[in-house]
């Protein structure tokens, strides 16, 4: 979307001061923050659209106070989802924040700035029995079905994404402790625990793994060329193993993540281990979980309590 396809003002060009100004801010964020480059492209142009409705208010970013912020904010509430309008908030924060910090300004206009309100559904997941009927479909009695039965039992005993299952390298996996050590976003690592189902299916499917050309690959899972996993071919493969399972649940790639942390919590596992295995920064991402621990103890409480 252009920066001015939200309202009917022409928009005014930017000064390069005010580029300077957004570029070496994005030029520390990425030095000190190790965002992706998704974030920085997404701050990018959540800036621009900023400086360019201050611009047509003939006024600069460094201008701007929390009063013209909340009117932005509010405009903007009408023309995005929760979702983009947290993220902008962030952006601006952060902005600003940097700006108090190297001396540019003396306060810091998005202080007192809330935070929208943001729906936090729950992903789509499986029950348990759907998950051990999905695990069960790969023909074991041939490579390529070990091989898809050792990664589903991988992502569902880890809770990983699905990029850091097709690119994990052979140097990440210890089946003798039984862990795994996964660079997850934002280059953050974590140790996570395999489980003895998981370890044993590796065990059966890392002997047979192809080699490239006569040479070894250090990528865990393989096609039949010997080439790597890609997450198109594991989202195809996953969707035939759900069909020959009967499974009618609508599945996403994260959808073995989702029941992982699903099952997790609905055993009782602390919410703030779950974030840890999970590899999420923060624990509110963690918290869209929480309801099933609540029906758990509401089942509890039912079940047990003399007044339930």
């Amino acid at each position: 979307m252009s920066t001015s396809d939200y309202d009917n003002t022409p928009e005014v060009a930017l000064s390069s001061t005010t580029l300077t100004l957004l570029e070496g801010f994005l030029d520390a964020a990425w030095m000190e923050r190790n965002l992706s480059p998704n974030t920085l492209g997404a701050y990018r142009s959540d800036l621009l659209i900023l400086a360019h409705w201050l611009a047509r208010r003939d006024r600069s970013p460094l201008e701007a106070d929390a009063a013209d912020l909340g009117a932005f904010l509010a405009e903007r509430r009408t023309q995005v989802k929760p979702r983009s309008l947290a993220r902008l908030l962030s952006a601006l924060r952060h902005f600003y924040r940097y700006q108090v910090r190297i001396g540019v300004l003396a306060s810091d206009p998005t202080r007192d700035l809330q935070r929208p309100r943001e729906s936090r559904d729950l992903p789509g997941f499986l029950s348990e029995a759907e998950v051990e009927r999905l695990l069960a479909a790969p023909d074991t009695d041939t490579p390529l079905g070990r091989r898809d039965r050792a990664m589903l039992e991988v992502l569902y005993a880890c809770g990983l994404r699905v990029s850091e299952l097709v690119n994990l390298p052979l140097s990440r996996v210890n089946l003798h402790a039984g862990w795994l050590r996964i660079i997850g976003k934002g280059n953050r690592e974590r140790l996570v625990p395999l489980g003895e189902d998981a370890v044993t299916w590796l065990e059966r499917y890392l002997p047979e793994r192809p080699v490239l050309h006569d040479r070894p690959c250090d990528t865990v899972f393989l096609t039949h060329h010997g080439a790597g996993m890609t997450r198109q071919a594991f989202w195809y493969r996953i969707k035939q193993h759900a069909a020959t399972a009967g499974i009618n649940t609508p599945l996403s790639p994260h959808t073995l993540r989702h029941a992982f942390a699903t099952h997790l919590v609905n055993h009782g596992a602390d919410l703030r281990a779950v974030q840890l295995l999970l590899g999420h920064r923060d624990l509110s991402t963690t918290q869209i979980y929480t309801h099933v621990a609540r029906e758990r103890l509401q089942r509890l409480h039912a079940r047990h309590h003399p007044r339930g």
